[in-house]
């Protein structure tokens, strides 16, 4: 068997992804202002659970699997935050701007902690 390729799996999960937003979009389960911020929570998700595939069978010249797995946790902040603001932008600006600092200190703290054990 030859070597997953995760290049082609995320295009074809994010074409996917799409599709089950747009169709959302037309049962009116989400709002047109809702569906970018659906989708980057979404893909952020897959990307995490790529990770998962990349630390089990690792790569050389690739990306590793924290990074994966950070951009994941990042998109999902971004997706996350901006998805409570659409909804209600006068009360939820706060909220949405402390959730995405909350998770970027954490990825921070991440970091700091993956590089001391080295």
């Amino acid at each position: 068997m030859g070597k997953l390729s995760l290049t082609l799996l995320s295009i074809g999960i994010f074409v996917i992804i799409i599709a089950i937003c747009l169709t959302a979009l037309v049962f009116q389960f989400i709002n047109i202002d809702e569906i970018i911020p659906v989708i980057l929570t979404f893909y952020g998700v897959w990307m995490v659970v790529a990770a998962g595939i990349r630390a089990k069978n690792p790569e050389k010249y690739v990306r590793g699997a924290f990074s994966i797995f950070a951009w994941g946790i990042l998109f999902m902040a971004i997706g996350g935050s901006w998805y409570l603001y659409a909804l209600n932008p006068d009360k939820n600006l706060m909220l949405s701007v402390t959730l995405f600092v909350g998770v970027f200190g954490m990825l921070i703290m991440a970091a700091a902690l993956r590089s001391w054990r080295r």
